[in-house]
């Protein structure tokens, strides 16, 4: 049996806590995976002094040094790079394969925000006056707080992280409780790479206590929220109660529209990988599909065929293609989601509502009404709903018919389908052809509607945008 991982408090570049918390793996219910500390609002009023005392250094830090402090954690996260993806395995239950790209996407996070340290910033623009130019400068602001949750443990930090410490400011992150070890590594990283002490810190703990706590302090200019709905909401009411800025980045329902001038098995693919890669357990997974009627058939008969391929397993496991449930809470939300959709009149084409331990086999819904839970409601599983519409029109208005608009997409030989959906669908981000999941880190992210705060866009060159504000100077030249 492999030996617990030991994840740790990071304040003010000091590593500490006690193993008050343990964590198994997913896959292997004996396998203590992770021993980690409970941090409450002592360890985050630690944290943000260390936080406040370092900032004003680093932001007069040359934005270049900074970017190299970045490049030499990318570094240091590659040469650790099997170690901590068996560690990310052992924790979140994803599959190796799944678990090495996210640690490689941490990496390529930093890289590209590192390489920012060289770029220009701000603007020049023509003076109405004469003798006079105009420039801007993006300040920093000074102490972040960034919530991540336990789908991405260590992507997700990455990518709030490495645009907030290219900026000029320090760093407050609250992982997700049931996934302590990745936060703690992606914190050794930055530390062995030079970052000076107080800049990044690591608090582990209960959201309703550490996030609350990050929320409500006046030293935290603003907040980086990844997780549900619901809590993103109500941070937000907090933190703009005293002003203070949030980038919320919540929950969704994503659907696929598939035309019958599609290719069925191509379509098939498409969704399957949307929908039960990652167990399901993706803010961008497809988890609803519109079908029109002279597809449907060939296209339900392709998807159910390979969701057969997706076994779930042991992601340590050579050849798993699929990775347990993460945990009872959400096998339990999986499971009530088939069970209740059954009751209520739905086909399974594929899978049921059993599973063994947290080992839970896609499910394929048809006979569903657009109204049912299982087509209108996040779950987090590797759960689709295939749905009947009439035509193209119907699908879309089905795909708007709903509270969330993060991902969308639609499979079709047409480029008047696919440009008109591309501009009408109601999604930040719009796939043709393509899986809902998967992104490229240097393009702007986020949704719409109660799928984001829709305020400032994480990942690329924007991402910056959130951490800084933007400062307007006149020069006279005489």
């Amino acid at each position: 049996m492999t030996s617990p991982a030991i994840a740790q408090h990071l304040i003010g570049g000091e590593l500490f806590g006690d193993a008050a918390k343990e964590r198994r793996n997913p896959a292997r219910p004996g396998d203590v995976a992770v021993l980690a500390p409970v941090g409450g609002t002592t360890e985050t009023d630690a944290a943000i002094a260390a936080a406040v005392d370092a900032q004003r250094a680093w932001a007069t830090t040359p934005a270049p040094a900074r970017g190299a402090v970045l490049l030499k954690a990318a570094q240091l996260l590659t040469e650790r790079k099997t170690q901590i993806a068996e560690d990310l395995v052992r924790e979140e239950g994803k599959t190796r394969a799944e678990a090495e790209g996210e640690v490689g996407r941490a990496i390529g996070v930093f890289q590209f925000f590192g390489s920012l340290g060289w770029s220009a910033s701000g603007s020049v623009y023509p003076s109405g006056m004469p003798s006079t130019t105009v420039t801007t400068r993006r300040e920093p602001l000074g102490v972040v707080g960034l919530i991540t949750p336990w789908n991405f443990p260590i992507a997700i930090p990455a990518w709030k992280t490495a645009p907030a410490l290219i900026s000029g400011n320090a760093v407050v992150l609250k992982p997700a409780e049931i996934t302590p070890m990745s936060a703690t590594h992606l914190g050794m990283a930055l530390r062995d790479a030079g970052l000076p002490a107080g800049i990044f810190n690591v608090v582990h703990g209960r959201g309703s206590v550490v996030g609350d706590a990050l929320a409500r302090d006046p030293r935290v200019a603003a907040l980086s929220f990844t997780g549900s709905t619901a809590v993103g909401l109500s941070l937000q009411q907090t933190l703009h109660a005293r002003r203070a800025r949030a980038q919320l980045e919540m929950g969704g329902k994503n659907g696929v529209l598939v035309l019958d001038d599609a290719d069925a098995a191509k379509a098939a693919q498409v969704v399957a990988a949307g929908a039960f890669s990652l167990t399901g357990q993706a803010c961008t997974a497809t988890s609803r599909v519109y079908v029109t009627p002279g597809v449907r058939q060939a296209f339900l008969d392709e998807l159910t065929t390979l969701a057969g391929t997706y076994v779930p397993g042991d992601g340590l496991d050579a050849g798993t293609k699929m990775g347990p449930v993460v945990s009872d809470a959400q096998l339990e939300r999986d499971v009530s989601a088939v069970q209740d959709a059954v009751d209520g009149g739905a086909r399974l084409a594929y899978g049921d509502a059993s599973a063994d331990g947290l080992r839970f086999a896609p499910v394929v819904a048809t006979d569903v009404a657009h109204s049912d839970p299982i087509a209108t409601d996040e779950i987090f599983g590797p759960v689709v709903a295939v749905l009947d519409v009439d035509d193209y029109e119907s699908g879309l208005a089905a795909i708007n018919d709903s509270p969330y608009g993060l991902t969308a997409g639609i499979c079709t030989d047409s480029l008047t389908h696919s440009t008109d959906f591309a501009a009408r669908v109601q999604a930040g981000v719009v796939k043709i052809n393509r899986p809902t999941s998967g992104l490229d880190l240097h393009v702007p992210f986020g949704g719409v509607k109660d799928s984001s705060s829709n305020t400032f866009r994480e990942q690329g060159h924007t991402a910056t945008e959130f951490y800084t504000w933007e400062k307007t100077v006149y020069t006279g030249l005489e």
